[in-house]
C-alpha cells in the first residue's frame, strides 16, 4: 500500500462535488472516521461532461467548496473520472472511499472497479433525502411546500416533471449535528464575528466570507464548514 511504512492512514475520495450540499459534507465526515488524513479529488469540467453531463459550477468553484470542509486534509483538482491504483499512489493513499451508490462512466462501467478489484475500496452509507438531482428538482418544481413532511393521510409531495424527484426529509441524529457544530471554543481576547444569512444552496461567496473570517480569527485555519 501507498503508506504501509507510515503510521498515518491516508484515504482518497473523489467526485464532481457540483452544488455541494449536506450530503457531500456528511459523506466526507463519515470518510474521515476511516483514516487519519482524507485527500479529496475533484473532477475537471471536461471529465464530468464526458461521463455525466455538464456541471453547474466550474472546477475552481467546486474546489473552493471542498477546501472549506473541515474534514478534508487536501483537495486535489482535475483528477480522472475513473479511479485507478495510480490515482491512489500519486497521493500516497492507502485506499479509496465512496458512497454505497454505484457511479458509472460513459461506457456504463463502475468507475471504482480497479480499486475494488485490488481490495483498496471502502464504502460509506449515502445520505438519504438529498442529492444534486433532488436540489435541481426542487428548483424546477418551484413550490413553497417541498419541505412539507409526508404523512400517511396527507397528499403526496409534488414531483419535479424534469427530474422525477420530490424532496425527502433528512433525518439528522444528535451525533451528526454535534460533529457538524464541533469547533474550537473562543479564548479570552478573541474577536467574535457574527455572520447571518439564509445559507440556502450554499454558494461560493458565502464560503469565501466564512473562510475569510476563519483565517482572520483562527490563526490560518482555512476550513469554514
Amino acid at each position: 500500500m501507498a503508506s504501509e511504512n507510515s503510521a498515518i492512514v491516508r484515504a482518497w475520495c473523489d467526485g464532481c462535488f457540483d452544488m455541494v450540499h449536506f450530503g457531500h459534507a456528511n459523506f466526507l465526515r463519515q470518510a474521515s472516521k476511516l483514516c487519519d488524513e482524507l485527500y479529496v479529488g475533484v473532477h475537471n469540467d471536461e471529465e464530468i461532461e464526458k461521463n455525466k453531463g455538464p456541471p453547474v459550477m466550474t472546477l475552481e468553484e467546486r474546489m473552493i467548496m471542498v477546501e472549506g470542509i473541515k474534514w478534508v486534509k487536501k483537495a486535489v483538482p482535475g483528477v480522472p473520472y475513473i479511479t485507478t491504483l495510480d490515482t491512489l499512489e500519486e497521493s500516497k493513499c492507502d485506499f479509496c472511499i465512496h458512497g454505497d451508490d454505484v457511479t458509472l462512466d460513459a461506457s456504463g462501467q463502475d468507475t471504482y472497479r480497479y480499486v475494488r478489484e485490488a481490495g483498496r475500496f471502502k464504502e460509506c452509507p449515502r445520505t438519504k433525502g438529498v442529492s444534486t438531482t433532488n436540489l435541481v428538482g426542487r428548483m424546477l418544481l418551484m413550490t413553497k411546500e417541498h419541505h412539507r413532511p409526508a404523512t400517511p393521510t396527507g397528499p403526496p409531495r409534488e414531483k419535479s416533471p424534469y427530474t422525477g424527484t420530490a424532496s425527502d426529509t433528512i433525518e439528522i441524529s444528535e451525533e451528526i449535528h454535534r460533529e457538524f457544530l464541533q469547533g474550537s471554543e473562543p479564548k479570552p481576547g478573541d474577536r467574535i464575528i457574527y455572520v447571518a444569512g439564509a445559507f440556502d444552496l450554499f454558494r461560493i461567496l458565502a464560503v469565501q466570507v466564512l473562510c475569510l473570517h476563519s483565517l482572520y480569527n483562527c490563526k490560518g485555519n482555512r476550513h469554514c464548514l
